[in-house]
């Protein structure tokens, strides 16, 4: 069952000689990246290290579910003696690390990079060693199967977030993400004391909106285009109302399920649009068009088949972006029938 990462003994190392350690998540965190965190958290604090953990954005409201959430900082640590990033391998989601000028000290350290996603463009190039192993359904099945190699303890709380963080990337095992390994992984979270109700009871009881986001989300509901057929929806978010709403409740998370489950709907992406040029792109798809990745490819970003992002800083109008992710979109799907077509003959 467990995979031997050939990298292990020089985590091992690094982490053997540090007793401060950081834990970084990328701008955009969700559940993974989040219940990787957590998960390391536990994990090496019970090997006795003092851990930090850091996002340069607050955690969004829909993942306060995960008990711990309110120990992330937006800041580094003065002194501290390895860093550990997980669930990104790529610059281009570290921006806060780098405009606060903190990049430069975890450069300095020894750096490990804890990653799942398939296409990644602008690898972290200040870290001692990467394991991006797409294979997996989540960071946190990759910490899990490492921290069995290395015999690393499991508490219960560590193997908690790493439940979240399957569930999260596997949309609730609902996606081809998940594999035979990732369910008899969940299996053994089960037997070691994890229920699986508990944390879908808690994601439930934090996921509730607040009466002005009820509202916003009917306002993104009435935005939304519909493209190539009905196939592709998407919705565009100002800076406005990323100010405004981010705070109560992440839009794209807001919207996105909901896209997902129209009749139809194959792929849903949100783009936000900032004051100063910039555009972030969200993409998620659902289990039969796993085109996510190849579409945030097109666009200088990356991800996995299912979940993908990418941003955009090159003065491209907002049309432009749009025109070329949902033209990119549209010819995946395009080809994706023909070849279930093909197939079928």
């Amino acid at each position: 069952m467990q995979a031997m990462y050939p990298e292990a003994e020089q985590i091992k190392k690094i982490v053997s000689q540090a007793s401060k350690i950081v834990i970084v998540q990328a701008d955009n965190p969700d559940a993974d990246s989040l219940g990787s965190a957590l998960a390391l958290e536990s994990i090496l604090g019970e090997m006795g290290k003092q851990v930090h953990l850091y996002a340069g954005v607050d955690m969004p409201a829909y993942l306060r579910y995960m008990s711990g959430w309110d120990r992330i900082q937006n800041d580094l640590p003065k002194q501290f003696d390895a860093g550990i990033i997980v669930d990104a391998s790529t610059m281009t989601l570290l921006e806060k690390l780098s405009q606060s000028g903190q990049q430069g000290w975890l450069a300095a350290k020894p750096v490990i990079v804890l990653d799942h996603h398939e296409t990644v463009e602008n690898v972290v190039p200040f870290a001692d060693v990467i394991i991006n192993d797409h294979t997996r359904a989540s960071a946190g099945e990759l910490i899990y199967l490492l921290a069995k190699q290395l015999k690393w303890p499991l508490p219960t709380e560590a193997q908690q977030a790493i439940m979240s963080s399957i569930l999260g990337d596997t949309q609730g095992l609902s996606n081809s993400l998940a594999s035979a390994e990732t369910y008899r992984i969940m299996a053994d979270l089960i037997e070691a004391g994890v229920s699986r109700p508990a944390l879908e009871e808690l994601r439930r009881q934090y996921g509730k909106m607040p009466p002005e986001i009820y509202k916003y989300k009917a306002e993104l509901i009435k935005r939304t285009e519909l493209a190539a057929g009905g196939r592709i929806a998407a919705v565009t978010i100002p800076q406005a109302e990323i100010n405004e709403f981010s705070p109560l409740y992440n839009p794209g998370p807001l919207i996105q399920g909901d896209m997902l489950q129209t009749a139809g709907v194959q792929v849903a992406i949100v783009f936000k649009q900032y004051d100063d040029g910039k555009i972030l792109g969200a993409i998620r798809s659902n289990p039969v068009a796993p085109v996510a990745a190849r579409v945030a490819e097109h666009l200088g970003g990356g991800g996995h088949a299912f979940a993908s992002g990418f941003k955009v800083t090159d003065g491209r109008s907002l049309a432009d972006v749009k025109a070329a992710a949902m033209n990119k979109a549209a010819e995946l799907l395009a080809k994706l029938e023909q070849e279930t077509t093909d197939a079928a003959v």
